[in-house]
C-alpha cells in the first residue's frame, strides 16, 4: 500500500543516513518502525487507578449535587483553604 506521511526534516535526514548504511529503503525502515511499535504492547497512561464517582446502583454515592459546579468549587475552596486553620 502507498501512503504519504509528513516527516520533520532532521528526522528524515536521519532515516536518509540510516538507510543508507544498511543497505535499504527509508520505506523499509519506516514499515520496519512500524512493526515493532504494533507488535509492542500499548500502555497505560499513568499506571494509577481512576475511580468514577458515580450515582445510583452498582456506584458509589456523593453527598454533593455534580450538577452544581458552584457546590463542587465551594468544597474545593473549603478543603484548599480550611487546611491552614
Amino acid at each position: 500500500m502507498r501512503t504519504t506521511i509528513t516527516l520533520d526534516d532532521r528526522v528524515f535526514d536521519q532515516l536518509k543516513k540510516r538507510a543508507a548504511e544498511s543497505g535499504t529503503t527509508v520505506s523499509r525502515l519506516i514499515e520496519q518502525g512500524v512493526r515493532l511499535l504494533m507488535r509492542t504492547p500499548a500502555e497505560p497512561p499513568s499506571g494509577q487507578r481512576f475511580d468514577l464517582v458515580t450515582f445510583g446502583a452498582g456506584g458509589r454515592f456523593s453527598q454533593r449535587n455534580v450538577d452544581k459546579a458552584s457546590g463542587l468549587l465551594e468544597d474545593d475552596d473549603l478543603v484548599r483553604f480550611a487546611r491552614g486553620r
